[in-house]
């Protein structure tokens, strides 16, 4: 099991470091345009990247079966 679960973790720390990037262009494009909050989307995608990262997170820890 613990191949497929390396499989998905993988897919999933690049979807993070995609979302990481997406939330950086959000602010660079907000920089550009002389704004001076944060944009809304680069709160929602900070917010879907952690959950993400929970999620690899939960993913490496050892499967504990109850018996």
């Amino acid at each position: 099991m613990s191949g497929e679960f390396d499989q998905i973790r993988n897919r999933l720390e690049i979807i993070a470091e995609e979302l990481a990037d997406l939330a950086i262009q959000r602010l660079i494009d907000s920089i550009d345009a002389g704004g001076t909050e944060l944009p809304v989307d680069e709160k929602r995608l900070t917010r879907a990247r952690r959950a993400v990262e929970k999620a690899i997170h939960l993913l490496e820890e050892p499967d504990h079966t109850f018996d």
